[in-house]
């Protein structure tokens, strides 16, 4: 794995030695980066436990990849098999508490068969109110609309942040931070190391988009069960694609029924930059590129299943994601690493904090390649969030440490939830006992997880 060095024009850190002469706009026991599942379930959880806590985030809404990425479903929440013709969930905790509160406003479907395992579609609208209310229930109190710019550490210890808002420029000081940002925001800024994938090589961008008007009774019986698309999807595709009726790069698609009548929500875009290389959105250049050719690719694959596909006759997209959905960025350094090994052999372990059924799910050439777990699952060591170097901060969500296809496993949202409650958990053990996060074991922050629900 390559340090972050490999990217020094993207390796601006901004850290501070002493509290910058700022206003300062709160003083917490918790301080949560970022408002998508983990972010989420960490403020949640932080604040039950009763830390004074705020959590930040960059849009006017919580979500993340879910919401703004337009991610759309929950997956890793059931095992794959060939054998067994139900799903089966192992992930339960925050993940099925979230759930439940979509179900209980029909925010979310049933399981649906997604290859050899099952997800679920959410309405992102319903997501991120259920979020509203888990969050603004807990007590934890929240600031949309402001980002991290640096990072305060003394001796060692991150002690706070300077936050940017359309008011300027404030400082946050904090007992302990959640970086929950997914792309290592907080780590970058401090100065600590991270590394991008495979020796820099990454899993491409996708642009979601949602599909109104369809008739989803003739779309099915043509589709089938499957949200992975038949085999005479792929074929269709890459004739029109060969006889240049459409720019269509992707030839392997999925599309999703949701919780609202005639929608079908469609990941089907594969971005690359124009010379070919994965394209890395830390950098604003590549995001811009991603976003403009996502929208394009949008819209070729909109009028290809409009044309080609039964029930789609009368479709028009109804919108896309906020922001591209990005699926890697910064992975942290840490104290211990969740390696490609781990992932294969279906590792389980005393200091496991969450359960990974999810396959590998690589999106880095020509096809997405994955690998199934079947009828199996491993688990996440907790100091795989814990950074190498650094004291009072903890990682939450798809900058865990991780090697590159095993992030490319354990990156999806079910997890999210329950690396952020862990994440919470070891800030509350931190604060009630004085200890370093490296310093409290994964047995002890399981066994808390137990209690709170984890199906550990």
């Amino acid at each position: 794995m390559d340090s972050n060095n490999d990217f020094p024009a993207w390796h601006l850190e901004c850290r501070y030695d002493t509290v910058p002469d700022l206003p300062v706009l709160a003083e917490v026991d918790v301080l949560v980066v970022g408002g998508g599942a983990a972010g989420v379930a960490a403020a949640t959880t932080a604040a039950e436990h009763g830390k004074s806590t705020l959590v930040i985030e960059r849009y006017g809404f919580f979500g993340g990849a879910a919401v703004a990425g337009m991610s759309g479903t929950i997956c890793g929440m059931y095992l794959a098999s060939d054998l067994h013709a139900e799903p089966r969930q192992v992930v339960q905790g925050f993940t099925e508490r979230f759930r439940a509160a979509l179900a209980q406003r029909n925010g979310v479907t049933g399981p649906q068969r997604y290859g050899k395992t099952w997800t679920v579609t959410h309405d992102p609208l319903m997501w991120s109110e259920t979020a509203d209310r888990f969050v603004e229930e807990s007590g934890a109190r929240t600031l949309f609309h402001t980002s991290v710019s640096g990072v305060i550490v003394q001796q060692g210890a991150c002690t706070g942040v300077v936050l940017e808002s359309a008011a300027g420029r404030s400082v946050v000081l904090a007992k302990r931070i959640i970086d929950a940002s997914g792309d290592a925001a907080v780590i970058a800024r401090a100065g600590y190391r991270y590394v991008f994938g495979d020796h820099g090589r990454i899993q491409n961008p996708t642009m979601f988009f949602r599909l109104g008007q369809i008739d989803i009774p003739r779309f099915l019986a043509y589709w089938g069960e499957d949200t992975i698309n038949p085999p005479k999807v792929s074929d269709a595709i890459a004739q029109a694609d060969a006889d240049r009726r459409y720019d269509l790069p992707r030839k392997k698609i999925w599309i999703f029924p949701t919780t609202r009548p005639g929608e079908l929500l469609v990941n089907a875009t594969r971005l690359t930059a124009r010379d070919g290389r994965m394209l890395n959105v830390i950098d604003p250049e590549d995001f811009t590129e991603a976003e403009i050719a996502g929208r394009r690719q949008v819209r070729e694959y909109a009028a290809f299943l409009a044309d080609n596909i039964p029930g789609c006759e009368a479709s028009y997209v109804m919108n896309t994601g906020t922001q591209v959905g990005v699926r890697q960025t910064r992975s942290i350094v840490g104290v211990q690493t969740l390696t490609n090994d781990d992932v294969l052999s279906c590792r389980k372990r005393d200091d496991g904090i969450c359960k990974v059924p999810w396959p590998i799910e690589l999106h880095a050439g020509e096809k997405p390649k994955l690998h199934w777990l079947l009828d199996d699952y491993y688990e996440v060591p907790y100091l795989a969030l814990v950074p190498e170097h650094g004291e009072n901060l903890v990682v939450a969500g798809r900058c865990l440490s991780a090697e590159h296809e095993a992030l490319a496993s354990a990156r999806v949202t079910a997890q999210c939830f329950e690396y952020g409650r862990a994440a919470a958990v070891a800030a509350v053990l931190s604060l009630d006992t004085g200890r370093r996060f490296r310093d409290i074991p994964g047995e002890e922050v399981r066994a808390a997880m137990r209690k709170l629900g984890s199906s550990l």
